[in-house]
């Protein structure tokens, strides 16, 4: 850090030089720059723009869970610092969803630790595992914190490429040798965010016996698993036999119970994992507020109607965007799970330019697949996060104006 002196006649201005770490400049550069300022550019001419790119629902956090929030809020047991693994009681609960869900048994004490959103858990994973130069398995397209924490613990991301022609799976052999000896991590996310793909159980075998092999600690990461149509049920990878021994599950109340807000999440699975990030959690933050974790209890534990109504309403939105999709002249999969459908787009067309161009053509913003990773080019992310409504008006500008 150095200091300069600008002298002034009315007083001395001493300004300070700061030099960020070199982990900053690895950081990929936020590409959505470029978008964002059109969006406010287009709001500023008075354009009524319509975002189909955040995965943020719209919808309220169900009753029983906001009123449990409010009792606990006036108790002022909860007023105090809270514990680093998180209440109990919390993680009990989790256990006994993960059981009653997915079948699958973990000791609140040792194997369950709370989050503030599961975001918090993922990102200080490398933390706890990667030295420098050690190398991190992360999908591509992918959520961006899987690459970018590998990078801040000082770690380098290997990116796994998730190919439409492998059902946005990343081939497993396809992974060279002097990399796997190096690997310490692996990332996974299923059902998928941004290409909406899920997995099997056969996929999840496959993958605890590669991270077995390898010495790999998996890290799955679970939040869409009861946004799911059709009849589908999204397994856990805790479900496959071996798994809890190599691996370790991220879930998060944010999109299951519309709680992206209160920032409360968990993690269960291998003892040794759990206790590594408890190591980390302990040394950074002070635990999730309690009057939140009772609020999860709630949800975990009350009535899941809420969830099906959530699900029914997004099963609406799927099909209004697909007919978007259909519109704009895209193929689309409907998706099998999360709130997202991923459209590809023709031949040799650039996702940010073809968002852009549809901000300025119909006033609609999308993600530009190129957002998520090299291997997201030529696809676009709509999310199903806007009241039904908007999504009707987004088909009807696009059926009477269509794309050129």
């Amino acid at each position: 850090m150095r200091k300069c002196l600008n002298h002034r006649a009315d007083a001395d201005v001493v300004s300070v030089m700061v030099n960020h770490s070199h982990r900053l400049d690895r950081l990929p550069k936020y590409l959505f720059a470029k978008l964002d300022e059109a969006i406010e550019k287009a709001r500023a001419m008075g354009v009524d723009v319509i975002d189909l790119g955040v995965g943020d629902p719209d919808m309220p956090t169900p009753a029983h869970i906001v009123e449990e929030m409010v009792s606990a809020v006036r108790n002022p047991t909860y007023h105090r610092y809270p514990s680093y693994a998180g209440m109990l009681a919390f993680r009990q609960a989790a256990a006994r969803w993960y059981e009653q869900r997915f079948g699958v048994a973990c000791d609140p004490a040792s194997e369950v630790i709370t989050l503030i959103g599961s975001k918090e858990g993922i990102a200080h994973i490398p933390l706890a595992f990667l030295d420098e130069g050690d190398v991190a398995l992360v999908p591509d397209p992918a959520y961006p914190v899987y690459a970018n924490a590998t990078i801040l613990a000082g770690g380098t991301p290997y990116a796994m490429p998730l190919l439409e022609d492998c059902g946005f799976l990343p081939e497993l052999e396809a992974i060279p040798v002097e990399v796997r000896e190096r690997a310490k991590l692996m990332f996974l996310n299923y059902p998928n965010n941004p290409t909406a793909a899920v997995a099997d159980r056969q996929f999840f075998r496959e993958v605890v016996e590669f991270a077995h092999e390898w010495d790999i600690l998996v890290c799955h990461d679970n939040p869409y698993s009861e946004i799911a149509f059709d009849g589908y049920r999204a397994p856990s990878f805790l479900e496959v036999k071996g798994a809890k021994e190599v691996g370790i599950e991220f879930n998060s109340l944010s999109k299951t119970y519309n709680m992206t807000g209160w920032r409360i999440g968990y993690v269960l699975g291998s003892r040794e994992a759990i206790a590594a990030l408890g190591r980390v959690k302990t040394n950074i933050d002070s635990g999730a507020f309690e009057a939140v974790q009772m609020a999860g209890i709630a949800a975990l534990t009350g009535p899941q109607e809420c969830v099906q109504e959530s699900v029914r309403v997004y099963a609406e939105r799927r099909r209004l965007l697909l007919e978007l999709t259909d519109a704009l002249g895209l193929e689309a999969e409907p998706p099998k799970a999360t709130f997202y459908v991923w459209a590809r787009l023709p031949e040799g067309t650039r996702s940010m330019v073809y968002c852009e161009r549809l901000l300025d053509g119909s006033g609609i913003v999308a993600t530009p697949g190129v957002g998520f990773g090299e291997h997201g080019e030529g696809y676009i992310r709509l999310a199903m996060t806007q009241p039904t409504s908007r999504i009707e008006e987004a088909v009807r500008r696009v059926s009477q104006q269509p794309p050129s």
